[in-house]
């Protein structure tokens, strides 16, 4: 009988995806390489970059992408269809090494990406390497889709945020899965209410620079009162802290459902709930979870490749 076929499914995540990194680093250093590569969004970008040798680059360009490197790559026109120009980043990656179809790849190689008129699931299994991934990280609002054809393609963790069916379907005898998003802390932030100035029955009520001057005093207060008693304030969640935590329960959700009808044989989920996917500064602590995330399971790992 021939070997069985090693399948890793890298999940989405965005920023908790250089985890990704650490998974391979630690199945590198036990002799164990697999033989299909499948990835989502984040899980796409980073096992692409490990089978063109391009893993050192993108820890280089991580380490510039705190909020900063963000800003800098935004589009404020929204003409492209998201916020952020993502074409800027990967022209940073376009060499001999990339610029390469997926089927000339070393290894099997497979992404996802959701078409955004049907809503249907895209496999990506050949065709333009940076493209395939540029489609599966489009995420909706903040990066902008991509065309193929005459398709529309975003972001793939809308339909697989962990792609073990891919692999299964790319020829997988055993799947090591990687979730990125199974560790999502409950997070209750209730929106502030401020109280207004009682002006009622007060005489100077019906004087309007009296009015106005007592508004500004009591939001001066206000403003005062938030930096000077941190313990007792519960603020509004911002626009970023909505999208995000949408995403992540989003993927929580979905992935749930997903792996319990296409479970892997080794499924490491790497405690990374405190990690905001916008963090891609945090790249050495990330590394450093996913990579004991993957040491605690190497026996198990072991252990079903020699079954």
């Amino acid at each position: 009988m021939a070997d069985p076929k090693l399948g890793l499914a890298l999940g989405s995540g965005a920023a908790r995806g250089w985890a990704h990194i650490g998974v391979l680093q630690v199945l590198a250093e036990a002799g164990i390489k697999p033989d299909i590569i499948c990835g989502t969004s984040v899980g796409a970008l980073v096992g692409a970059a490990f089978l063109t040798d391009q893993i050192d680059p993108l820890l280089a360009w991580s380490d510039k992408m705190g909020l900063f490197g963000i800003l800098g790559m935004l589009d404020l026109t929204f003409s492209r269809g998201g916020l952020v120009a993502t074409q800027k980043a990967f022209d940073r990656f376009r060499n001999v090494q990339t610029e390469i179809l997926i089927e000339n790849l070393p290894d099997a190689f497979g992404a996802v990406a959701t078409d955004l008129a049907s809503g249907r699931e895209i496999w990506l299994r050949d065709g333009s390497l940076l493209d395939a991934v540029q489609a599966s990280v489009a995420m909706p609002g903040l990066f902008p889709a991509v065309r193929r054809g005459e398709q529309w393609l975003v972001d793939g963790a809308l339909v697989n945020p962990v792609p073990v069916s891919l692999c299964r379907a790319m020829g997988a005898d055993i799947v090591i899965a990687v979730n990125l998003n199974s560790h999502m802390p409950a997070r209750r932030r209730p929106l502030r209410h401020r109280r207004g100035p009682a002006a009622v029955g007060r005489p100077e009520a019906d004087n309007p620079l009296i009015q106005m001057t007592s508004q500004w005093a009591q939001q001066i207060r206000a403003r005062f009162s938030d930096l000077t008693h941190t313990a007792d304030r519960d603020p509004s969640p911002s626009v970023l802290d909505i999208v995000a935590r949408s995403v992540d329960i989003m993927q929580d959700r979905i992935t749930r459902s997903r792996l319990a009808g296409e479970p892997p044989e080794v499924l490491i989920s790497p405690r990374l709930g405190h990690v905001g996917i916008l963090e891609f500064e945090r790249v050495g602590e990330v590394i450093a979870i996913g990579r004991a995330a993957a040491q605690a399971l190497l026996p198990a790992i072991e252990i079903v490749l020699r079954r």
